[in-house]
């Protein structure tokens, strides 16, 4: 019989730290940087399972995937090469001990009851360690490759509520019960075993809109939200971010979420260009991120969003700004710093991604997480 796990412990994860962080992105190609170097993530899963074998020992608490089923194209055809996120996370829950491991689930494409027995199965194989990324509706273009039409704005969400309860119908003590609800009609459905310990997955949405946090905030245990930057100094790299509109955004959804009895984590992502010295720092995101940006990806990208290079200022810097995403740019000590006001602004946690993960994450582990520790936002790992 498998040990009791409290509902706490899934929300707190194992280390229980105050900042929380993850990796973002490995099981896509380039991670989440549209570059050309030589040196972009592969993904391949050989440098998946190490990656996740050494964040288990460096304490990070989550990896986090992307549910991709299509790349960009631009010259690497950026994040073309992913894994499937369920059967990933499932070998990696299998092969690490401690960290939290999710899954991103596209409510879309997967049918509620096969969807139900496969996090099972991968949430006992990690014996309590799965997390349920859900998604609700993204990207059109991918979705015409399984003959789905993307539901409308307000639509989307009803589907994924339903979906969700249907879920947890499967996952409850109830069996042989009927479902009926517009998109699904379900008969004596049952599912056995039942989650890890009798408690969910911890549920973490990225709704943006109005709709998709009022989603999050009713259905989910963390919500996956931006950070703007205020002001970016393109000669010295230094991002100082919008804390003013994150401290905002992180109170109103605490307060939404109070008023209905629950508490929410918040969540968000950044890119780490963490080098000895802030020259050095920034010499390489201008290598990585700019200088050899997959400018074809990119505009791949805004395509989707409905922005097209009609070869105005405009265009130019809206290609600028999205290539950049959230960097944290510096020594040590200003990541660490930053990391710490973004924590202080009401972030739970972050999902961080590098240009080679690999390369890059032990000098974050014997840099930047002592200094967290030090700060009482991190547990130092065994």
């Amino acid at each position: 019989m498998p040990a009791t796990n409290p509902r706490a412990t899934r929300t707190r994860m194992h280390y229980g730290n105050r900042l929380k962080l993850g990796l973002f992105a490995a099981n896509c190609s380039s991670g989440r940087t549209a570059t050309t170097v030589d040196e972009r993530w592969p993904a391949t899963w050989r440098d998946n399972l190490a990656l996740a074998q050494q964040a288990d020992d460096a304490g990070i608490d989550f990896l986090l995937p992307i549910g991709r089923w299509k790349g960009y194209g631009g010259s690497t055809d950026y994040e073309g090469t992913t894994f499937e996120t369920l059967t990933w996370a499932a070998g990696l829950l299998g092969a690490t001990k401690r960290i939290t491991v999710f899954g991103t689930v596209h409510a879309p494409l997967f049918h509620p009851v096969i969807a139900a027995k496969q996090i099972v199965t991968a949430d006992h194989i990690g014996e309590g360690r799965f997390g349920l990324n859900l998604v609700c509706g993204w990207n059109e273009d991918e979705f015409e490759m399984f003959g789905i039409e993307q539901k409308g704005h307000e639509d989307r969400y009803a589907h994924g509520d339903e979906w969700l309860r249907a879920m947890r119908l499967l996952w409850s003590d109830t069996e042989d019960a009927d479902f009926e609800g517009r998109s699904f009609h379900l008969r004596r459905v049952r599912g056995k075993p039942k989650p890890w310990g009798g408690t969910e997955p911890l549920i973490m949405n990225a709704g943006a809109s109005p709709r998709g946090q009022e989603f999050a905030i009713r259905n989910c245990d963390a919500n996956f939200t931006s950070i703007r930057t205020a002001e970016f100094d393109e000669r010295t790299g230094v991002m100082v971010p919008d804390l003013d509109r994150a401290v905002a955004t992180a109170q109103s959804i605490r307060s939404r979420a109070a008023a209905l009895g629950r508490e929410i984590g918040v969540f968000s992502r950044a890119e780490i260009y963490c080098r000895p010295t802030q020259e050095e720092a920034f010499a390489y995101y201008r290598h990585a991120a700019v200088e050899n940006a997959d400018w074809g990806a990119v505009e791949g990208q805004l395509a989707i969003f409905g922005v097209k290079d009609d070869g105005s200022p405009e265009f130019e810097a809206r290609k600028q700004h999205h290539v950049r995403g959230f960097p944290i740019i510096g020594d040590p000590d200003r990541v660490a710093g930053v990391l710490a006001e973004v924590n202080a602004a009401g972030f739970d946690g972050l999902a961080i991604s590098f240009v080679n993960y690999l390369n890059e994450l032990p000098y974050f582990r014997a840099e930047v997480l002592p200094r967290l520790a030090a700060a009482g936002l991190r547990a130092t790992p065994p």
